[in-house]
């Protein structure tokens, strides 16, 4: 019992409005049991840390603040307004928050051990999406929110996971053929008939890293990264994302650690047949800066260009090459955390935010066009993007002669030479 009015006690000083009937008697009880509930308290504790202050902040102000700003009939801020903080429009916001909600318990409006209701799902999705959008800390957004910075970090982590377990499969998954037709049409209107998209890598600064990595994650840009290797088409929708490779390799080593064209050694890639200067292949590619290797399915530019043929092929290939580089600029301008030095501690909690960001951002390209971007779904007899199921294993010795074709120098020189005649006879048709 003494127990119990301790705990009435302390309740009562940390809600002065609450009133009690009898105190007096309670504390005649109360005086002489308050060293024994004190000791018994301190050692049956199963929550907070004893001695922690408790900050009342008002977590339903915070809620109806939000409200009153942006969601009630009458709100304060416009939809432009809520898209340059949110990084999305108001009908994506609602499609994630209510998707997340109704699939994780945690990010419902749940009691906590005093039987108050806690944060609502906007005011968790909105402290996540903050913290994406401007790389802030924590305790930066306790003010607006009215939540606490502990509460605030995990409900990002947890929102990356979500992000990724939900939407994962459909907005960073591999193209099918449905897909790579799309691409194919896009690459030809554009003058490289066969092209897939463009491909590059990023650095991501990790500020965290443990001092005994600095050497492994180190490299030309003399602090530690973690590289994002991306393949992006003119939309700037990301379709292939390898994050996590250190940050000591250059894009050689991490286009031999990728798994870019495992599809496609292994046979489970969709086909890709066209004809350019009267040649035909059976392999799309990938634009590609002057250090990648001189492969059958990546195209660079001409390294010292002589001829008017070779010159103009050249300044077209970069200006389309640009495409991943325009794609890593957006998304940092979108989400920027992964622009500003990483905070985050683990490898594998970067990777998750890495890769929400990457999910939102091609969310907010699909929610954002004039016509969405067709789903797998929506195809006739399509193919499932996920490709962990039913895949092709071939033989070892195939797999090496696919690896061979892939690599092959000389359909490289051949293809580019095909594509510099293509690109310079569609110039002067145009011009005509």
């Amino acid at each position: 019992m003494a127990l119990q009015l301790f705990r009435k006690f302390v309740a009562r000083d940390a809600y002065p409005a609450y009133s009690y009937d009898d105190d007096d008697e309670d504390l005649a009880v109360f005086g002489d049991s308050m060293e024994l509930c004190v000791q018994r308290e301190a050692r049956t504790r199963r929550g907070s840390v004893m001695g922690r202050q408790v900050v009342l902040r008002g977590l339903h102000e915070g809620d109806a603040q939000l409200g009153q700003d942006y969601f009630n009939d009458i709100h304060v801020y416009d939809d432009k307004a809520f898209r340059r903080r949110f990084r999305m429009t108001k009908r994506l916001f609602h499609r994630i928050t209510t998707t997340i909600a109704s699939n994780y318990y945690y990010f419902r409006q749940n009691p906590d051990a005093r039987g108050l209701l806690g944060c609502t799902p906007r005011q968790k999705v909105t402290a996540a999406l903050r913290m994406l959008a401007n790389g802030n800390s924590a305790d930066e957004l306790d003010e607006k929110l009215r939540m606490g910075k502990t509460t605030i970090a995990e409900a990002t982590q947890k929102f990356a996971w979500a992000i990724i377990r939900l939407f994962g499969d459909e907005y960073l998954r591999r193209p099918n053929a449905q897909d790579v037709a799309r691409l194919l049409e896009i690459g030809e209107r554009r003058g490289f008939p066969g092209m897939l998209g463009s491909l590059d890598c990023m650095h991501w600064q990790w500020d965290k890293c443990p001092t005994g990595w600095h050497g492994f994650y180190s490299g030309h840009c003399q602090h530690p990264t973690v590289i994002l290797e991306a393949v992006a088409s003119s939309d700037l929708w990301i379709w292939h994302a390898n994050f996590g490779i250190p940050g000591s390799c250059n894009d050689i080593n991490v286009l031999h650690r990728s798994h870019l064209f495992d599809d496609l050694a292994q046979g489970n890639a969709p086909l890709v047949n066209f004809t350019v200067n009267g040649n035909s292949y059976d392999m799309g590619y990938y634009l590609a800066d002057g250090i990648y290797p001189e492969w059958a399915t990546l195209v660079k530019g001409v390294h010292c260009p002589i001829t008017e043929e070779q010159k103009f092929f050249t300044l077209k290939q970069a200006e389309c090459r640009k495409d991943v580089e325009r794609a890593f600029g957006v998304l940092q301008a979108r989400y920027r955390i992964v622009a500003h030095p990483a905070w985050l501690w683990k490898p594998s909690v970067l990777k998750s935010v890495m890769e929400c960001c990457l999910i939102l951002h091609n969310m907010t390209i699909e929610d954002e066009r004039e016509f969405p971007l067709p789903r797998w779904e929506d195809y006739d007899d399509a193919t499932d993007p996920n490709l962990g199921t039913g895949r092709n294993i071939p033989p070892i010795e195939e797999l090496i002669a696919r690896h061979k074709l892939i690599e092959s120098k000389t359909t490289h020189h051949q293809l580019r030479d095909d594509l510099v005649e293509h690109v310079w006879a569609n110039c002067r048709r145009r011009s005509n």
